[in-house]
């Protein structure tokens, strides 16, 4: 029986060498030089360090900017508002992995609405869709694609 993989997936390593390449630029602009401006991240949280908000915001832009060369969909991020803590500036923006439960409800769902001879059930961070019939699968892929789910979708795994 056919069957693909619907995931949300982010690669690490390309996240990793977006950021070393936005702390070398920081670190070379002279506009931020001697701002104590950074990129920093740990698992799935990246934290911007900067002196004011001004600063912060250049520094952001500077990020994203290299994130989005390194083919990293930046719907794939959420940032949280900046906090002032003492002579810093903090923001942190989370990277979103795996397919959440109210997302993956709605996945399903919009694949049930659709009247095709198709199932679609959730597996932990991803929903696997079955079915008899190639065509199916294919009309399924591009009914995903059209919809806006606020993350990026992928399709994985496509066995006949």
């Amino acid at each position: 029986m056919p069957s693909f993989d619907v995931v949300s997936e982010v690669d690490m390593h390309e996240v990793t060498n977006a950021l070393d390449q936005a702390n070398k630029e920081v670190t070379n602009r002279f506009d931020l030089k001697n701002t104590g401006s950074e990129c920093r991240r740990e698992d799935n949280v990246i934290t911007v360090i900067s002196d004011d908000d001004f600063h912060l915001e250049q520094v952001v832009d500077v990020m994203m900017g290299k994130l989005a060369k390194r083919k990293v969909n930046l719907q794939s991020l959420k940032k949280e508002p900046p906090v002032a803590s003492g002579k810093t500036v903090r923001q942190t923006v989370t990277i979103r992995r795996g397919i959440d439960a109210a997302t993956g409800k709605k996945i399903v769902k919009a694949v049930k609405d659709a009247k095709l001879k198709i199932q679609a059930s959730i597996h932990e961070d991803k929903v696997r869709v079955m079915g008899k019939k190639r065509d199916g699968l294919q009309a399924v892929i591009a009914l995903l694609k059209e919809a806006d789910y606020d993350l990026p979708l992928q399709f994985i795994n496509f066995r006949d």
